[in-house]
């Protein structure tokens, strides 16, 4: 007998088992694989997948709701956006990245930031944080390429990412230079956007607790964050009139009046 060959208690095992058998394990088999896929992949972004399918959440118990708009919204039309709405409420602030590094400047930042303004909305401008630039050139890079006046939100420097082989302290070192350089310039604390296990992980001290923040947390009914925000950027997979494709919806921790409060008053 070639050692290949199946025993005789093997062939009859196949010969008896029925076909209900194979039937019952086809199904264990496919309902097994659908938990494992929902477990790894659906569940953890069980709000994204909804987003992605048109509804989107809107957190109760929040008034003011704004988006925040970049080169990846293209063209925007501001009459269509000036109408839109975010659930029940209108589109209250336009938050725009500026600026990137010490180089890069946003190529839809002016249109933006100047038709943001003519179409009523409280606007802001913001930077985004590089670990290839020292923090005194980005400062200055941001300075002269924003003019914010009377009426617009304090500057914002959006961190993300920290870099290897350095200290978190040195890190946070270089933050507090541009925050510090931007705040000279404008006369008013910057707000910092980050999501919220950074802000716990690395920017955790008391010094950094002075700013407002703008927190990303996406597809959760509320932000874990304990601490004060005043912004929260609570899904990347919006829709408005006015614009193709995605956008970030924000909302505001307060009302109007306070919206408006906060803006620069020099």
């Amino acid at each position: 007998m070639s050692r290949h060959s199946p025993s005789p208690f093997t062939s009859r095992w196949w010969s008896k088992c029925p076909k209900k058998t194979w039937v019952i394990g086809g199904i264990c088999c496919i309902a097994l694989y659908i938990w494992l896929f929902y477990y790894f992949f659906v569940g953890p972004f069980g709000f994204r997948w909804r987003a992605l399918y048109g509804d989107v959440q809107i957190p109760a118990g929040y008034e003011i709701h704004g988006i925040d708009i970049s080169r990846y919204q293209g063209d925007i039309d501001w009459d269509d956006l000036q109408e839109a709405m975010i659930g029940d409420c209108p589109v209250r602030f336009v938050l725009i990245k500026a600026t990137e590094g010490r180089t890069k400047i946003d190529p839809y930042f002016k249109s933006n930031f100047y038709n943001s303004k003519e179409y009523g909305f409280v606007r802001g401008a913001y930077h985004f944080w590089s670990n290839k630039s020292s923090a005194r050139d980005q400062a200055y890079f941001f300075i002269n390429n924003v003019k914010l006046v009377n009426g617009d939100l304090p500057p914002v420097l959006d961190v993300e990412n920290v870099p290897e082989n350095v200290d978190v302290e040195d890190f946070q070192r270089d933050l507090l230079t541009w925050l510090h350089i931007v705040e000279d310039k404008y006369h008013v604390k910057p707000i910092i956007y980050t999501y919220h296990k950074f802000k716990q992980q690395y920017l955790n001290t008391p010094v950094f607790d002075d700013y407002p923040y703008w927190i990303a947390h996406y597809y959760v009914d509320k932000v874990e964050y304990k601490g004060e925000w005043k912004f929260w950027q609570h899904t990347d997979a919006g829709r408005l009139d006015g614009i193709d494709g995605y956008v970030d919806f924000n909302i505001y921790n307060g009302s109007y009046y306070d919206l408006q409060q906060m803006t620069i008053r020099n």
